[in-house]
Protein backbone atom coordinates (compact mmCIF):
# COMPACT_ATOMS: atom_id res chain seq x y z
CA UNK A 1 0.00 0.00 0.00
CA UNK A 2 1.37 3.73 -1.02
CA UNK A 3 0.45 6.88 0.26
CA UNK A 4 1.05 10.26 -1.85
CA UNK A 5 2.78 13.28 0.15
CA UNK A 6 3.16 16.69 0.40
CA UNK A 7 5.83 19.46 1.92
CA UNK A 8 5.08 21.84 4.21
CA UNK A 9 6.65 25.77 3.88
CA UNK A 10 10.52 25.87 4.07
CA UNK A 11 11.25 23.54 0.81
CA UNK A 12 10.61 26.39 -1.07
CA UNK A 13 14.02 27.73 -3.54
CA UNK A 14 14.77 29.95 -5.89
CA UNK A 15 14.88 27.68 -9.37
CA UNK A 16 12.12 25.66 -8.10
CA UNK A 17 10.06 23.90 -10.71
CA UNK A 18 12.40 24.76 -13.41
CA UNK A 19 13.09 21.53 -14.55
CA UNK A 20 10.42 19.87 -14.69
CA UNK A 21 8.47 22.89 -16.59
CA UNK A 22 11.46 22.11 -19.02
CA UNK A 23 10.80 18.47 -19.36
CA UNK A 24 7.15 18.56 -19.60
CA UNK A 25 3.85 20.55 -20.92
CA UNK A 26 2.12 18.97 -18.05
CA UNK A 27 3.98 20.67 -15.88
CA UNK A 28 3.86 23.94 -17.59
CA UNK A 29 0.18 23.94 -17.68
CA UNK A 30 0.09 23.95 -14.05
CA UNK A 31 2.35 26.72 -13.54
CA UNK A 32 0.70 28.79 -16.01
CA UNK A 33 -2.67 27.73 -14.59
CA UNK A 34 -1.74 29.25 -11.20
CA UNK A 35 -0.05 32.27 -12.61
CA UNK A 36 -3.57 32.63 -14.09
CA UNK A 37 -5.73 32.33 -11.28
CA UNK A 38 -3.35 34.47 -8.86
CA UNK A 39 -3.03 37.33 -11.82
CA UNK A 40 0.42 37.05 -10.46
CA UNK A 41 3.79 35.92 -12.66
CA UNK A 42 4.45 33.22 -9.64
CA UNK A 43 6.26 30.88 -12.01
CA UNK A 44 9.10 33.26 -12.76
CA UNK A 45 9.12 34.47 -9.22
CA UNK A 46 9.77 30.67 -8.10
CA UNK A 47 12.55 30.01 -11.24
CA UNK A 48 14.46 33.55 -11.19
CA UNK A 49 13.56 35.01 -7.64
CA UNK A 50 14.42 37.40 -5.71
CA UNK A 51 14.76 34.59 -2.51
CA UNK A 52 13.60 37.32 -0.10
CA UNK A 53 10.42 37.86 -1.94
CA UNK A 54 9.85 33.66 -2.86
CA UNK A 55 9.80 33.70 0.67
CA UNK A 56 6.72 35.69 1.56
CA UNK A 57 4.58 33.03 3.12
CA UNK A 58 1.86 34.37 0.77
CA UNK A 59 4.13 33.40 -2.03
CA UNK A 60 5.74 30.57 -1.19
CA UNK A 61 2.32 28.39 0.08
CA UNK A 62 1.36 28.95 -3.37
CA UNK A 63 4.40 28.04 -4.72
CA UNK A 64 5.59 25.31 -3.01
CA UNK A 65 1.33 23.40 -3.89
CA UNK A 66 2.14 24.35 -7.35
CA UNK A 67 5.53 22.45 -7.85
CA UNK A 68 4.08 19.53 -6.03
CA UNK A 69 1.17 19.36 -8.27
CA UNK A 70 3.17 19.87 -11.57
CA UNK A 71 5.44 16.99 -10.51
CA UNK A 72 2.56 14.63 -10.07
CA UNK A 73 0.81 16.09 -13.51
CA UNK A 74 4.24 14.52 -15.08
CA UNK A 75 3.93 11.51 -13.72
CA UNK A 76 -0.13 10.85 -14.16
CA UNK A 77 0.80 12.69 -18.29
CA UNK A 78 4.00 11.41 -19.00
CA UNK A 79 4.30 7.98 -16.91
CA UNK A 80 0.61 6.81 -17.43
CA UNK A 81 0.11 7.39 -13.26
CA UNK A 82 -3.43 7.40 -11.92
CA UNK A 83 -3.35 9.14 -8.59
CA UNK A 84 -6.38 6.44 -7.18
CA UNK A 85 -4.88 3.11 -8.27
CA UNK A 86 -1.48 4.00 -6.97
CA UNK A 87 -2.58 5.62 -3.84
CA UNK A 88 -4.38 4.44 -1.13
CA UNK A 89 -4.11 8.15 1.03
CA UNK A 90 -2.90 11.14 0.70
CA UNK A 91 -1.12 13.71 3.34
CA UNK A 92 0.67 16.85 3.46
CA UNK A 93 2.66 18.76 6.10
CA UNK A 94 0.81 22.16 6.80
CA UNK A 95 -0.32 23.88 3.78
CA UNK A 96 0.99 20.30 1.82
CA UNK A 97 -2.61 19.53 2.78
CA UNK A 98 -3.67 21.59 0.59
CA UNK A 99 -1.23 20.10 -2.06
CA UNK A 100 -2.65 16.59 -0.98
CA UNK A 101 -6.21 17.54 -1.73
CA UNK A 102 -5.83 18.91 -4.51
CA UNK A 103 -4.01 16.09 -5.90
CA UNK A 104 -6.89 13.86 -4.56
CA UNK A 105 -9.38 16.00 -6.52
CA UNK A 106 -11.23 17.30 -3.38
CA UNK A 107 -10.43 20.89 -4.60
CA UNK A 108 -9.43 22.70 -7.99
CA UNK A 109 -6.04 24.11 -8.96
CA UNK A 110 -7.12 27.77 -9.50
CA UNK A 111 -9.60 27.41 -5.75
CA UNK A 112 -6.15 25.79 -4.00
CA UNK A 113 -4.29 28.66 -5.31
CA UNK A 114 -6.24 31.02 -4.06
CA UNK A 115 -6.93 29.59 -0.45
CA UNK A 116 -3.50 29.38 -0.48
CA UNK A 117 -2.19 32.90 -1.29
CA UNK A 118 -5.09 34.16 1.34
CA UNK A 119 -4.12 31.69 3.91
CA UNK A 120 -0.46 32.98 3.58
CA UNK A 121 -1.65 36.69 3.71
CA UNK A 122 -3.77 35.87 6.98
CA UNK A 123 -1.58 33.50 8.86
CA UNK A 124 1.46 36.76 8.02
CA UNK A 125 -1.18 39.81 8.99
CA UNK A 126 -2.79 38.04 12.17
CA UNK A 127 0.64 39.06 14.89
CA UNK A 128 2.55 41.72 13.99
CA UNK A 129 6.35 41.17 12.95
CA UNK A 130 8.38 40.85 16.43
CA UNK A 131 5.59 39.73 18.96
CA UNK A 132 5.95 36.36 17.63
CA UNK A 133 8.47 33.47 16.80
CA UNK A 134 9.00 29.82 16.63
CA UNK A 135 12.01 27.72 17.29
CA UNK A 136 13.03 23.75 16.39
CA UNK A 137 13.42 21.55 19.93
CA UNK A 138 16.39 18.96 18.29
CA UNK A 139 17.13 15.95 19.90
CA UNK A 140 14.13 15.91 22.05
CA UNK A 141 10.85 14.23 21.64
CA UNK A 142 6.84 15.65 21.93
CA UNK A 143 6.96 15.18 25.70
CA UNK A 144 10.36 16.83 26.09
CA UNK A 145 9.30 19.88 23.93
CA UNK A 146 5.47 20.39 25.73
CA UNK A 147 7.58 20.03 29.40
CA UNK A 148 9.80 22.75 27.86
CA UNK A 149 6.77 24.87 26.25
CA UNK A 150 4.85 24.92 29.39
CA UNK A 151 7.91 26.05 31.54
CA UNK A 152 8.92 28.84 29.18
CA UNK A 153 5.23 30.13 29.09
CA UNK A 154 5.15 32.32 31.59
CA UNK A 155 1.62 33.61 31.21
CA UNK A 156 2.86 33.52 27.76
CA UNK A 157 1.70 31.71 24.38
CA UNK A 158 4.10 28.96 23.95
CA UNK A 159 3.05 25.01 22.39
CA UNK A 160 3.77 23.07 20.20
CA UNK A 161 3.38 23.71 16.67
CA UNK A 162 4.62 20.78 14.43
CA UNK A 163 5.27 17.32 16.06
CA UNK A 164 7.68 16.52 13.05
CA UNK A 165 9.45 13.52 14.18
CA UNK A 166 11.12 11.77 17.53
CA UNK A 167 13.93 14.21 17.21
CA UNK A 168 12.45 17.36 15.98
CA UNK A 169 9.96 18.84 17.20
CA UNK A 170 8.93 23.10 16.47
CA UNK A 171 7.73 25.33 19.24
CA UNK A 172 5.22 28.34 18.18
CA UNK A 173 4.20 31.58 20.31
CA UNK A 174 5.14 34.99 21.52
CA UNK A 175 8.83 35.68 20.79
CA UNK A 176 9.90 36.27 24.63
CA UNK A 177 8.52 33.17 25.32
CA UNK A 178 10.43 31.54 22.76
CA UNK A 179 13.54 33.21 23.43
CA UNK A 180 13.25 31.95 26.99
CA UNK A 181 12.35 28.02 25.55
CA UNK A 182 15.89 27.89 23.71
CA UNK A 183 17.62 29.36 26.83
CA UNK A 184 15.77 26.20 28.64
CA UNK A 185 16.05 23.81 26.06
CA UNK A 186 19.29 21.92 27.57
CA UNK A 187 18.30 21.99 31.58
CA UNK A 188 14.98 20.73 30.24
CA UNK A 189 16.40 17.45 28.02
CA UNK A 190 16.83 18.71 24.85
CA UNK A 191 20.12 18.94 22.53
CA UNK A 192 19.59 22.28 21.71
CA UNK A 193 16.76 24.69 20.21
CA UNK A 194 17.17 27.40 17.62
CA UNK A 195 15.22 29.66 16.43
CA UNK A 196 13.91 29.26 12.94
CA UNK A 197 13.57 32.01 10.04
CA UNK A 198 9.83 32.63 10.07
CA UNK A 199 7.89 36.01 10.02
CA UNK A 200 5.28 34.81 11.90
CA UNK A 201 4.24 31.76 14.70
CA UNK A 202 2.37 29.33 12.57
CA UNK A 203 0.18 26.73 13.99
CA UNK A 204 -0.67 28.31 17.57
CA UNK A 205 -3.50 30.06 19.30
CA UNK A 206 -1.46 33.63 17.97
CA UNK A 207 -2.91 32.43 14.75
CA UNK A 208 -7.24 32.81 15.23
CA UNK A 209 -7.41 35.68 13.06
CA UNK A 210 -6.04 33.76 10.45
CA UNK A 211 -8.25 30.88 11.12
CA UNK A 212 -11.65 32.65 11.18
CA UNK A 213 -10.25 33.72 7.78
CA UNK A 214 -9.94 30.21 6.20
CA UNK A 215 -13.36 29.15 7.98
CA UNK A 216 -15.01 32.40 5.68
CA UNK A 217 -13.18 31.16 2.94
CA UNK A 218 -13.28 27.67 2.87
CA UNK A 219 -17.08 27.71 3.28
CA UNK A 220 -17.33 29.45 0.35
CA UNK A 221 -14.75 27.38 -1.71
CA UNK A 222 -16.04 23.94 -3.85
CA UNK A 223 -14.79 20.98 -2.49
CA UNK A 224 -15.81 17.04 -3.13
CA UNK A 225 -14.81 13.94 -1.51
CA UNK A 226 -11.01 13.08 -2.60
CA UNK A 227 -10.76 10.22 -4.69
CA UNK A 228 -8.57 8.61 -1.78
CA UNK A 229 -8.58 9.97 1.88
CA UNK A 230 -6.66 12.56 3.19
CA UNK A 231 -4.73 11.54 6.54
CA UNK A 232 -5.41 15.30 8.68
CA UNK A 233 -3.21 17.28 10.33
CA UNK A 234 -4.77 17.88 13.80
CA UNK A 235 -5.98 14.53 14.12
CA UNK A 236 -3.50 11.82 12.41
CA UNK A 237 -6.49 10.35 10.92
CA UNK A 238 -8.51 9.87 7.44
CA UNK A 239 -10.99 12.18 6.01
CA UNK A 240 -12.85 12.34 2.97
CA UNK A 241 -16.06 13.73 3.86
CA UNK A 242 -15.92 17.21 2.57
CA UNK A 243 -17.59 19.56 5.77
CA UNK A 244 -14.98 17.60 7.48
CA UNK A 245 -12.43 18.57 6.00
CA UNK A 246 -13.14 22.30 6.27
CA UNK A 247 -13.62 21.97 9.59
CA UNK A 248 -10.10 20.40 10.03
CA UNK A 249 -8.22 22.63 7.55
CA UNK A 250 -9.59 25.99 9.84
CA UNK A 251 -8.45 24.26 12.58
CA UNK A 252 -4.96 23.27 11.52
CA UNK A 253 -3.89 27.10 11.51
CA UNK A 254 -4.52 27.07 14.93
CA UNK A 255 -3.39 23.60 15.84
CA UNK A 256 -0.47 21.09 15.86
CA UNK A 257 0.96 19.44 12.96
CA UNK A 258 0.75 15.77 14.28
CA UNK A 259 3.04 14.36 11.03
CA UNK A 260 4.90 11.76 13.44
CA UNK A 261 1.20 11.00 14.50
CA UNK A 262 0.15 10.79 11.12
CA UNK A 263 3.02 8.40 9.52
CA UNK A 264 2.45 5.88 12.39
CA UNK A 265 -1.16 6.42 11.47
CA UNK A 266 -0.66 5.46 7.81
CA UNK A 267 2.31 2.53 8.69
CA UNK A 268 -0.86 1.18 11.15
CA UNK A 269 -3.40 1.42 7.74
CA UNK A 270 -0.99 -0.94 5.79
CA UNK A 271 1.02 1.74 4.13
CA UNK A 272 4.28 0.74 3.02
CA UNK A 273 5.92 3.24 0.34
CA UNK A 274 5.78 6.77 1.13
CA UNK A 275 6.28 8.92 -2.38
CA UNK A 276 6.94 12.96 -1.59
CA UNK A 277 6.32 14.64 -4.27
CA UNK A 278 7.56 18.40 -5.14
CA UNK A 279 10.20 17.83 -2.11
CA UNK A 280 12.88 15.98 -0.06
CA UNK A 281 12.47 17.29 3.13
CA UNK A 282 9.54 14.58 4.37
CA UNK A 283 10.96 11.34 3.18
CA UNK A 284 13.86 11.44 5.89
CA UNK A 285 11.49 12.85 8.64
CA UNK A 286 9.59 9.06 7.52
CA UNK A 287 12.50 7.11 7.54
CA UNK A 288 13.32 8.94 11.89
CA UNK A 289 9.71 7.66 12.05
CA UNK A 290 9.80 3.88 10.58
CA UNK A 291 13.13 3.02 9.54
CA UNK A 292 11.12 -0.30 7.42
CA UNK A 293 8.90 2.36 5.71
CA UNK A 294 10.10 2.59 1.96
CA UNK A 295 10.62 6.11 0.86
CA UNK A 296 10.98 8.11 -2.79
CA UNK A 297 11.30 11.64 -3.22
CA UNK A 298 10.33 12.87 -6.57
CA UNK A 299 11.70 16.15 -7.51
CA UNK A 300 13.17 16.08 -11.29
CA UNK A 301 12.28 14.42 -14.32
CA UNK A 302 14.61 11.79 -13.78
CA UNK A 303 13.25 10.68 -10.31
CA UNK A 304 9.70 10.69 -11.83
CA UNK A 305 10.55 9.11 -14.68
CA UNK A 306 12.41 6.11 -11.98
CA UNK A 307 9.52 5.49 -10.05
CA UNK A 308 6.59 5.34 -12.80
CA UNK A 309 8.57 2.33 -13.93
CA UNK A 310 8.49 0.86 -10.44
CA UNK A 311 4.80 1.95 -9.51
Amino acid sequence: MRAFIFPGQGSQQVGMGRAIADGSAAARAVFEEVDDALDQHLFRLMTDGPADELQLTANAQPAIMANAIATLRVLESDGGIRLADKAAFVAGHSLGEYSALCAAGAIDLPTTARLLRLRGEAMQAAVPVGEGAMAAVLGADVEVAQRLAAAAAEGEVCTVANDNDPTQVVISGHKGAIDRAIGLAKEMGAKRAIALPVSAPFHCPLMQPAADAMQAALAEARMQAPLVPVFANVTAAAVADPDEIRRLLVEQVTGRVRWRESVIAMRAAGVAQFVELGGKVLGPMVKRIDGDAEVSSIVTMDDAEALAKTL
